[in-house]
């Protein structure tokens, strides 16, 4: 019963670690453009797709790099043509142009790709699994696990310790002062924003073999992306990953024990952050 309950575990830090590499582009990017991106589920479609595309003629981990590069380019086109010539529009009016490039990247999708789903194998080196106190766990399950956790390691130090971190931090919390000190803030936010749909497109890729490829694909997990960026406090890091595993354990534990609220829960735990702690878990920064 304790193995069992260790490997649904783990599987929610699978989940859980998917989710953290998605939001924590949506944090990024709200915290330089105070932009509500409703293209990010999209975007981590494309990025699934791509690397389908790239994967089945130069591997998997050549899929894994080149949807990562892909989408970071479209970040910057996406930066420059939308959230930069918008920042001092309505924010109303990017949630809606944001919303617009959701449905035009699904018929993107529907027309290079074709409606019916497609699945991205597991790469040969982790077909297999790893004992696990007597209980067998897919080895490419663990690897998720590690490059979550790398790509969190990684971003920590990154905005802690390096310089244009420290410009990505400031401008976070007054880009009007950050640019008076001499911080090009256009080009940092451009650099931000390449980063969170760099990471959306790796996220698409690595989570490919674990679910069917589809043009609606993006859906549920903008969704739950967008549970996590509340609970943890829109524009927090930590908050993110705090989020992230919290709602990848519940989700995969309800499904387990409680299938029937399993999908309500997430909600119901958002509604109250909102209520009794607004900012979220972690505030409001980087």
């Amino acid at each position: 019963m304790a193995n069992a309950l260790l490997i649904q575990i783990l599987n929610g830090l699978v989940y859980g670690g998917l989710l953290f590499i998605v939001s924590v582009g949506l944090v990024l990017i709200f915290g330089l453009r105070r932009v509500v991106n409703f293209a990010h589920g999209s975007l981590f479609m494309i990025g699934a797709y791509v690397g389908f595309s790239i994967a089945t003629v130069a591997g998997f981990w050549a899929g894994v790099a080149g949807a990562a590069v892909v989408l970071a380019a479209a970040g910057v086109l996406l930066d420059m043509s939308v959230f930069r010539p918008l920042r001092r529009q309505d924010p109303i009016a990017t949630v809606l142009v944001t919303f617009g490039l959701l449905l035009i990247l699904e018929d993107l999708a529907h027309t290079v790709w074709g409606k019916e789903t497609r699945s991205l194998p597991l790469p040969e080196m982790l077909t297999g699994s790893v004992e696990i106190l007597g209980e067998p766990f897919p080895a490419y399950r663990l690897m998720v696990i590690a490059v979550a956790a790398a790509v969190g390691v990684g971003l920590a130090l990154w905005l802690r310790f390096s310089r244009i971190g420290l410009f990505v931090r400031a401008s976070s919390v007054d880009p009007v002062t950050t640019a008076v000190q001499g911080v090009d803030t256009d080009r940092v936010s451009a650099l931000v924003v390449a980063i969170g749909t760099g990471l959306a497109g790796l996220s698409g890729t690595i989570a490919a073999p674990l679910l069917a490829l589809s043009p609606s694909m993006g859906g549920s997990i903008l969704i739950e992306s967008f549970i996590v960026v509340v609970v943890g406090g829109l524009g927090s890091f930590s908050g993110a990953l705090i989020a992230a595993l919290a709602i990848g354990q519940i989700h995969n534990l309800g499904i387990i024990y409680v299938p029937w609220a399993a999908t309500m829960v997430p909600f119901l735990l958002m509604v109250a952050v909102l209520v009794w702690r607004p900012t979220g878990f972690a505030g409001s920064h980087v």
